[in-house]
Parts: structure tokens; sequence; C-alpha cells
């Protein structure tokens, strides 16, 4: 054991002559403790919400999404997307094109996004799981169907199966606007209602699914076009290596994105507030840590016959402010190794028990909370920085004028 641990740790617990320099001491660590607890719960908390956005867009949303770069719909029928399709990494390959329709239903009108899907779509488990209502299937012989996301069909009173038709209009694209027959100016499709998708978010609420061969007829595009190709992958693969790999594959004229480039703009905003809240009670455990450099000041001055016979017996100042240096570095490390272990603990409590509920009407009823070790490893890395300055500069500004 070192010289300067046993004397600082000896001076930090036993009895000193002066009671007011223990509760300075006492409330530093308690300090510390309640800031180091606050900012494991908050950090949790927002790793918990940012899981619950996660999983209400992950159901739906594909794994990768590629797009053009510089043109709305693209030609798939080219060897470097037979490639992306036979990736061994890719479980699906689907095909989709997007466009906002104006439609009707019974006595309704509104609008809506069309989302003209392949087969292969409607058969994968994940989003068939979404159907709340009816069934995946856009198809039945020679009749087309329709989904609908749940925000649209009750808005529009869509029921799956019932007998009245949607029908969907687009602008033509190759004829003339007129204006004594509007109608002629659009195609028309007709589909028939036979399901009900929700995925837990609002990103496919007024969505309405269709077979992508009418949507193409419908938009006025090709056979071999299309707005968005989808990939979702094995379970267990590298999605940031598969992106590479697509990325090489079809070349610089794509947009590949995986689901946090696709939601990024939520994300962002939610680490942003991570980092903010961060930095707030950061700067909390920074004010209540001005405790210790009184403490530890007020300890030295209180010492300094100690220290004179220190000097006596032959120490260096080096280990004079070792001493001291250790006693404020203990002070700090006990509260903020406490004040963790309260944090982890309740949150472990509100993760396998819920205690706190969410206030109105969430999609979760308790607060989530998950523990990341990065986040235990930056606050105490945070913490740990605090205690080296707040501790290093008494011992040198205080003791240099002593020794």
């Amino acid at each position: 054991m070192h010289l300067s641990y046993f004397i600082a740790r000896r001076y930090l617990f036993a009895k000193k002559s002066h009671n007011v320099i223990n509760i300075i001491s006492l409330i530093s660590a308690i300090g510390i403790a309640v800031g180091s607890c606050a900012l494991i719960i908050v950090l949790s908390i927002y790793n918990g919400f940012e899981e619950v956005v996660r999983s209400m867009y992950d159901r739906a949303m594909p794994d990768i999404a590629v797009t053009s770069a510089s043109s709305k719909y693209f030609r798939t029928d080219t060897p470097a997307f037979d490639a992306v399709r036979s990736m061994p990494s890719v479980a699906l390959y689907s095909e989709s094109i997007e466009e906002t329709v104006f439609l009707t239903y019974d006595r309704e009108e509104g609008t809506a996004v069309l989302k003209g899907v392949e087969q292969a779509y409607t058969e994968d488990p994940e989003l068939r799981s979404c159907i709340v209502d009816g069934e995946f299937t856009l198809m039945h012989g020679e009749v087309a169907q329709a989904v609908t996301g749940r925000g649209l069909a009750v808005e529009m009173g869509i029921r799956p199966r019932f007998l009245d038709p949607i029908e969907v209009y687009f602008p033509a694209r190759d004829r003339e606007i007129s204006l004594v027959n509007p109608a002629a100016s659009l195609n028309k499709e007709t589909f028939y209602p036979i399901g009900m998708f929700f995925s837990g978010g609002e990103s496919y609420a007024n969505t309405l699914f269709v077979p992508i061969e009418r949507a193409r007829r419908l938009v006025g595009v090709s056979d071999n076009e299309a707005g968005v190709v989808e990939l979702r992958l094995v379970p267990g693969a590298d999605v940031q290596d598969a992106v590479r790999q697509v990325r090489e594959t079809l070349g610089p004229g794509y947009s590949v994105k995986d689901k946090y480039m696709q939601n990024e703009t939520v994300y962002r905003m939610m680490r942003i507030e991570k980092a903010v809240i961060f930095m707030i009670l950061l700067f909390i455990i920074i004010v209540v840590s001005c405790n210790v450099f009184g403490s530890l000041t007020m300890l030295i001055i209180e010492k300094r016959d100690d220290i004179a016979t220190l000097q006596y017996l032959g120490a260096r100042p080096g280990l004079i402010r070792r001493i001291f240096f250790d006693e404020g570095w203990m002070i700090v490390l006990l509260g903020a190794v406490v004040g963790m272990l309260a944090g982890i603990a309740l949150c472990l409590i509100q993760y396998h028990v819920g205690v706190i509920r969410m206030p109105g009407n969430f999609v979760v009823e308790y607060y989530p909370v998950v523990i990341k070790p990065l986040d235990i490893l930056i606050t105490l890395a945070g913490i740990a920085l605090i205690g080296l300055f707040i501790t290093a500069l008494p011992t040198r500004r205080t003791l240099s004028r002593i020794l």
C-alpha cells in the first residue's frame, strides 16, 4: 500500500478536530453521488426511448433502402442489381414505388401515399405481423386488392372485405391537362380493401399498399423501373458491412441507407437531446465538486503541523501533495461509484418491476430504461476528469504557500 494513499485514507475516514471538514466532505460525496445517479438514470431513459422509437419503425422499415441519387425512378434490370439480389446476406429483395395519390371510397375523398410492392414483400413474416385486420394478399386472381394503413382506414371508414372499391387517381404523364374534362387527364385504378396495416408508428398510417404492377400502370412507369429497392438481411448479418457491399456493387449513382439513415432526423434529435442533458448534469456535478476544493483547502490548513512533521521526517513535497490529492480523488470516486451503483440498481428495478408509469396514453406503460456500458464508462470518465482538476488545483495552489 502506498504511503500517500494510507495517510489520505486515514485523513478521510478518521475523526478530525474540525467537524466542519467532515460535513463538507460528506456533502461533496453525496452531491457527486446524486449527480452520478441522475446521469445513469437519465441516459438509460433516453436509451429506452430510442429503443422504443426503433421498435416502432423497425417492424416495417427495411434494413437497407436503395434509391437513385439523381432521379425518382431507376432501372433495376441491370447486372448490378442482379448481384445485389444474390448477395448471401440478403434474405428479401423487393422493389417498390411510392407516390401521393387522390382516392375515393364510398362517399369519402382524400389523399394517401400509394406504395406499390412485389409479392415477395407481402410474404415477409415481420410485415405480415403488422396486419391488424384482414390479410396481406394484394392479388386475388385478376382482382387487385389493397391494404390500408390504420390511420387512412379510420379517416375514410375503409374496412377489409367490404364490397365498395377504392378508386385511385394520378395525373397522366403522357396527356395534357384538360380544363374541359379534367378527369381525362388522370389515370385511374380500382382496388378492393383486404387488410389493415399498423407497424406501431405513424410512418405507414396513411399508406395504401397495392400490387406494384398496377401502381406502375397508374403512375406511368415501365415494368423494369422502381423508386426504392428494399433489402431485408438474414438474421445476424452485419448491416454496415452489407451497406458497404451494396454501395460498392451499385456505384456512386445510388443512395444506400440503413434504418438509422432512413430516420436520421429523429435519431439525431434524440442523441443531441441526450448529449445536452449529459452536459447539463455534468455541469451540476462540477458545481457540486467545488465543495471538494473547499474541504481540501481547509484540510491542508488544518494539517499544517502534520505537514511540518512529515517534512522533518524527510518527506518530499511530491509525497505531501500526493496525500491530499489522493484524499480528494477518493471523495470524488467514492461519490461517483456509490451514485452509479444506485442509478444502475434503480434502472434495473424500473426495467424488471416498472415503478414509474408514463403519463397519458403512450405506446409503453412504464418509462423504458436500457443500461449501456458505454454510458457508464463515459459518466465515470467525465467525473474522473472533473475530480482530477478539482483535486489538483487546491493541492498545488494551497500547498505551494506552505511547502
